[in-house]
């Protein structure tokens, strides 16, 4: 009895240390929040308010990762395909104003890895191995679209490739990835 009484009386302690903890994060982030709208220019607002809202539906839709929510992926799939769909905004730009190529990398690895997992029994998985991406035009527009197909399906490897077009059609880079087989 005397030992239940300590567990509980240390969980309290620890809920108790785990919500000051959470309350001075807020803190903190209420904080960071303001000095950004006071100091920001519109283009850092645009941005803020990009990241914020897609935090805000990973939180609500119960996406299934942080950068799903952040990049607003819209995924479609078949049996034979995956296509994901991104809007362009400041937060995925580069230096130069056109969606950087490592968020195109990103989104041709998530298609093309999400195609390759839907092929796959359960208790098995399948991570990158290796990544080859040719970039070929701007990252511009209103949206990102990439498109992944099987090349090869084996008993340890799968071979897909992708294909990134922005919101005129026009193809922005072509990617192929090789896939190990793995146990979950």
């Amino acid at each position: 009895m005397k030992i239940f009484i300590i567990i509980l009386v240390n969980g309290k302690i620890a809920r108790e240390n785990e919500m000051k903890e959470v309350n001075g994060m807020k803190d903190e982030l209420r904080q960071l929040l303001e000095s950004c709208i006071e100091n920001g220019s519109e283009t850092d607002l645009d941005a803020l308010t990009c990241l914020l809202e897609a935090v805000q539906k990973k939180i609500n839709q119960k996406r299934s990762t942080f950068i799903d929510g952040i990049l607003q992926m819209k995924r479609t799939m078949d049996q034979e395909s995956c296509e994901i769909t991104i809007p362009i905004n400041p937060i995925i730009n580069n230096n130069l104003n056109i969606v950087h190529g490592g968020i195109t990398a990103t989104v041709l690895d998530t298609a093309m890895g999400s195609l390759a997992n839907s092929l796959l029994p359960e208790g098995f998985g399948a991570v990158t191995n290796q990544l080859n991406i040719h970039y070929i035009a701007p990252g511009i527009g209103e949206s990102l679209r990439c498109k992944a197909e099987v090349v090869h399906q084996g008993s340890k490897t799968l071979v897909i490739s992708g294909e990134a077009f922005r919101s005129d059609g026009k193809k922005i880079a072509y990617a192929t990835g090789t896939f190990f087989i793995i146990n979950k």
